[in-house]
């Protein structure tokens, strides 16, 4: 069992779910706080449509996104300014029964895929979010 993740900044949905088809990801749960995007295909509906015509389930998990103040860290250019931000909230009880949920699917789904828009996960809270789940994790690429 592992845990995928996946960011979009250089994709097109074509390539994403190509990539997503190649790991063999079922369900791809979206950990953006806010699953709003000016890339054309990639809001939450969009998304989610193009996912369910691939036979890729999509869910937005906003519980698992960055706050506000680490999101604005990461557009100044410090990254590493969002890590303490987001172990707060993910120690929130929100974000932990969000947490538990993702692990049960994970555990019970098969292959799940974290996405988020930025490309290097040593820079984004997805990968935090990943080893929270205590699966191995497997960054892809699009």
């Amino acid at each position: 069992m592992r845990l995928f993740t996946i960011g979009y900044p250089e994709a097109t949905p074509p390539r994403l779910i190509e990539a997503l088809r190649g790991a063999g990801v079922r369900t791809v749960v979206d950990v953006r706080a806010l699953a709003n995007s000016r890339r054309p295909g990639f809001s939450r509906r969009a998304l989610a449509a193009a996912l369910e015509e691939a036979g890729i389930g999509y869910v937005h998990e906003p519980a698992l996104g960055t706050p506000a103040e680490g999101r604005a860290a990461v557009r100044a250019g410090r990254p590493q300014a969002m890590r303490p931000v987001f172990l707060r909230h993910l120690a929130g009880v929100e974000a932990q029964a969000a947490l538990a949920a993702l692990r049960a699917r994970a555990r019970r789904e098969g292959p799940v895929c974290l996405l988020c828009l930025e490309a290097d996960p040593a820079h984004c809270h997805r990968t935090l979010v990943a080893e929270a789940v205590g699966l191995p994790v497997v960054h892809l690429r699009a």
